[in-house]
């Protein structure tokens, strides 16, 4: 059975590194199919040609592959002549064994795409496009900032100090004051005068955890360790400016998602640049929660149901939305009691993808119709006075309006 065309004129990209195969396959008036096929460089001046003869040829679809990165510099030249390409996933055009070369590639990539058979992946605008480097450069930066974290607990430990043990946060200003003096030499009685009332260890406990064996090596190491923590902290706070900056004329979008619990203004930001703020692209919250990968995966076969595993998704989406789900699980609110919930059916990795799932179909719904978020369980007048009434007090004591009393 032959596939019947739903466009007369097609063009398929068949993009490598050193080159793009183009295929032009369009009907002529008298029912002809004329063929084309051309290559050209990637460098700006042949990324130029191909979108001027893209445009001069007028097809009605134009296709190419999502092949590493390859693509997006190809993307934006076509996009700057007007033309709106659709990028399509590898695994859905997979050619013929045996009949592979670039040029069957992108002739086939074209007759797919006469036929309506191909289904481009969602592009965000160029704006957030750019500002994805910002955000996903970032969260690298993270990870490298959670390595070296990790990499100064390895090496007190091997030290013998142990103040892990009674401090449940190392990186906290005080326990830092309280290392960086012991790298500098002194005792564990200086590293305990830089403790506060904070801390629930008692004075004893701390002078055992920070009594250990540190070597010249191990200060040594841990000195630069510690400089690299400070310079990759310094790093995201730029990022974090810039990336807010940048988003600036996007308000109403960030602050409509800090109503969310457990997202805040960073996460906010990253999460628009990555979705974007037109939810009509996705049709429907179970549609951006598959293109994210945090939903149950369907396989069904002679009515039995196998395993649900979700797909991969968009990984920098997913990583963002389970940072959020574990900061909204701490929150009083109802993901608070969902949590609960299934955890204990379900344990700790399926519960976050729930909460995870959950948030991102409430983003959807607020983006749509541009409301805030009302939580059931927050009583959200009670919250206000909690977070005005400094606020308040400080502003009645520069008017000398408080009563001594108070």
């Amino acid at each position: 059975m032959e596939l019947e065309p739903i466009h007369k004129s097609a063009i398929g990209l068949d993009v490598h590194q050193k080159h793009v195969t183009a295929c032009l396959i369009a009907e002529q008036e008298d029912g002809s199919i004329h063929t084309e096929t051309l290559t050209f460089g990637t460098f700006k001046r042949d990324r130029r040609a191909l979108a001027r003869w893209a445009r001069d040829a007028n097809p009605e679809i134009v296709v190419m592959e999502s092949t590493g990165i390859y693509w997006k510099s190809i993307y934006s030249a076509l996009e700057r002549e007007g033309i709106v390409a659709a990028v399509v996933n590898a695994r859905h055009v997979k050619q013929v064994p045996g009949r592979k070369t670039d040029v069957a590639d992108s002739r086939w990539l074209a007759m797919l795409a006469r036929c309506g058979l191909l289904r481009g992946s969602f592009i965000p605008p160029e704006e957030l496009g750019n500002l994805r480097l910002i955000s996903r450069e970032r969260q690298k930066l993270v990870g490298m900032l959670a390595s070296e974290k990790n990499r100064l607990h390895k090496v007190l430990t091997d030290g013998g100090i142990r103040l892990s043990v009674v401090v449940s946060d190392i990186h906290g200003q005080a326990a830092r004051h309280m290392i960086e003096c012991l790298i500098e030499g002194g005792t564990p009685l200086q590293a305990l005068e830089f403790a506060n009332s904070r801390l629930k260890a008692t004075p004893e406990e701390l002078l055992d955890a920070l009594d250990g064996d540190l070597t010249p090596a191990h200060r040594f190491v841990l000195r630069e360790i510690l400089q690299h923590i400070r310079e990759l902290e310094a790093r995201i706070a730029r990022f974090d400016t810039q990336l807010l900056a940048e988003l600036e004329s996007h308000r109403w979008a960030l602050d409509l998602l800090q109503t969310i619990p457990g997202i805040d203004a960073v996460g906010a930001a990253m999460l628009i640049v990555e979705i974007g703020l037109d939810m009509e692209a996705f049709g429907s919250p179970q549609r951006l929660a598959s293109w994210a990968g945090v939903c149950p995966g369907n396989n069904e076969s002679a009515g039995k149901r196998k395993s649900g595993r979700i797909r991969k998704g968009n990984p920098y989406v997913r990583r963002l939305l389970c940072e959020m789900a574990n900061a909204a699980r701490r929150t009083k609110s109802m993901f608070q009691s969902k949590y609960s919930g299934l955890v204990i059916r379900r344990g700790h990795k399926r519960a976050i993808i729930a909460l995870a799932h959950k948030i991102l179909k409430i983003v959807f719904i607020l983006l749509s119709r541009r409301v805030p978020y009302r939580d059931s369980q927050v009583d959200y007048k009670e919250l206000m006075v909690q977070r005005n009434a400094p606020r308040w007090i400080a502003a009645l004591r520069q008017y000398h309006m408080l009563p001594t009393a108070i």
